[in-house]
């Protein structure tokens, strides 16, 4: 049969048209089911955030410790790392004075006096993590995103192994049943170890959910999917988590609040198909059928007596003539196309994940009021959703993701220039610079699920996730850095998006193209060109100042 006569997926199930019951009720529950995740990867900005503190009085065994502080005038309630938290006077032997020497001190022997006036518990309260143990702070944070880059490289490839739909469900319970656990934590090590266990049952599904949808609908339709529909089911699930936190303030039963969602998803096992995609990839032509068929009835439109031919799909589908064929991470290393895809979705995605979870886990530091401090910068990620969704067709990919990186860049170097005694100005360009990188981390899921074919698909998005959560793990120790200089994180993070805005230029432009099943099918990168007219002209692929790379 002739390549002109064999008809590609989306060719082949277009009369069921681009918004139907079926892909409705699909973008609907994939959608709300990212909600979960919105608020778990920041749930740590009201869990772990250190409460004003000082040191615990010597005899609050028999008095109450801050009414003994303020009776004897030492309770300086400076912040988690300022003056007063981690030492005090020495008092003389009846602990009543201060010992000679105005300015002798030591350090807080018997504890500390965490303020309630924001929650009642937060892990830092509870295990006092402060001081010299405020290093445990950015690292079970860390943790968490240690565990997402564990599920990024393995949840890939379980999925193209075994199916997108049973990992979806399966991190979905893992996700929530680890929160559950987590919330009878006593010690500090219990609850850093399950941080870990949640953080991957949270970026799996999140991936899962993400290309499980995208293979089930039209082209229209998934990109509709992506921005409208999952990326701002995780933007509302961000929005959730001050609303929480406002009325729940002790971090136990925040987690539990935030978990039990989860079990609501379970039901929607018999509703949620197959992607018929990874079907045909696997050569179950038969269930793959079934999929379209009742996808066909939902939608109540008629559907061919025979939906894939014999010659439908043959790039798709396992060549007769060869044994099936597993794929694996090599596979993304194997040719020119999608090596330089796959080397440039690395850094591009490190430096985005950084950038975006620096700014968003930094609204605890962030002047004013934490809880309105999180639902703005959540805000700011709901409206950036859709604002994306309006321009990414009326640009070329690149561009776009070019243009909101560079803004973003901008606006945290500009911090530099604030004067220390103008905080609400460094909010305000901190909070309109993470509206540019609120935009690329939407925007990269689409660029990324176009770019790469489909028998790599969720690997290719594995492997870039997991380098996102290497910039996560970063992240909490450039804000922990801010203790010394405030202004350090925001140069890096600035200087970070505009490289990832430079490397960006370098990808292929997607848009108005078939989504790739073959790796044969991967888009060749560009970069620029200075050749003369005369060079460009005798090239039929140079365009504009930029040819493909081979």
């Amino acid at each position: 049969m002739s390549n002109g006569n064999i008809r590609d997926f989306d060719e082949i199930t277009s009369f069921l048209g681009d918004y139907g019951l079926f892909q409705i009720l699909v973008m609907v529950l994939l959608s709300v089911s990212t909600m979960p995740a919105g608020y778990m990867g920041v749930i740590v900005v009201f869990v772990s955030d250190t409460p004003e503190h000082y040191c615990r009085s010597p005899n609050s065994s028999s008095r109450n410790g801050t009414e003994w502080e303020q009776e004897n005038g030492f309770h300086d309630r400076g912040s988690w790392m300022g003056p007063g938290s981690c030492s005090r006077y020495k008092l003389n032997e009846n602990w009543t004075e201060k010992a000679a020497g105005f300015n002798d001190t030591e350090q807080c022997l018997d504890g500390w006096v965490f303020s309630t006036d924001k929650y009642t518990t937060t892990i830092v309260s509870e295990w006092d993590l402060v001081c010299d143990n405020a290093w445990k702070v950015p690292f079970s944070t860390s943790f968490f995103f240690v565990g997402a880059l564990i599920g990024s490289f393995i949840s890939g490839h379980l999925s193209d192994r075994f199916g997108r739909k049973p990992v979806f469900f399966f991190t979905m319970i893992l996700q929530t049943v680890t929160a559950l656990i987590q919330v009878t934590s006593v010690s500090w090590v219990m609850f850093t170890i399950l941080n870990c266990l949640r953080g991957l049952g949270q970026i799996s599904n999140f991936i899962a959910s993400l290309v499980l949808g995208s293979e089930m609908l039209s082209k229209s339709a998934r990109v509709t999917y992506i921005l409208l529909g999952h990326s701002l089911g995780f933007g509302f699930g961000y929005a959730l988590l001050p609303l929480f936190a406002y009325f729940i303030r002790g971090w136990r039963m925040l987690l539990v609040a935030a978990a039990l969602p989860g079990f609501l998803f379970i039901p929607t096992w018999c509703l949620i198909p197959e992607s018929p995609r990874w079907l045909l990839q696997k050569g179950r032509v038969e269930e793959a059928e079934l999929v379209i068929r009742k996808a066909a009835q939902w939608n109540r439109v008629p559907a061919p007596e025979v939906i894939f031919r014999a010659g439908d799909c043959l790039e798709l589908m396992q060549n007769k003539d060869e044994e099936e064929q597993t794929y694996t991470y090599m596979d993304l290393m194997r040719t020119h196309n999608i090596r330089n895809i796959t080397i440039l979705g690395v850094f591009i995605w490190i430096s985005v994940a950084m950038v975006y979870y620096g700014l968003s886990l930094n609204s605890s530091n962030l002047h004013g009021n934490i809880y309105l401090n999180c639902f703005i910068s959540a805000a700011i990620d709901i409206v950036v959703y859709v604002a994306t969704w309006l321009l990414i067709d009326r640009a070329p990919r690149p561009t776009l993701l070019f243009t909101t990186l560079m803004f973003c860049g901008i606006m945290l170097l500009v911090i530099k220039l604030v004067p220390e005694d103008m905080p609400i100005m460094v909010q305000v360009l901190a909070l309109v610079g993470k509206t540019g990188v609120s935009a690329a981390y939407c925007f990269i899921y689409v660029f990324f699920t176009e770019l790469m074919p489909t028998v790599v698909r969720n690997m290719g998005l594995g492997i870039c996730a997991t380098a996102a959560r290497i910039g996560a793990i970063i992240c909490p120790y450039l804000l922990y850095m801010g203790l010394y200089s405030k202004i350090l994180p925001y140069i890096i993070f600035g200087t970070a998006s505009i490289m990832a805005a430079a490397v960006s230029m370098l990808l292929p432009d997607t848009r108005n193209s078939k989504l790739p099943d073959l790796l044969i099918q991967t888009k060749h990168i560009r970069r620029f060109s200075c050749c003369s007219k005369e060079a460009l002209s005798t090239r039929p692929d140079a365009t504009e100042g930029f040819k493909e790379v081979n």
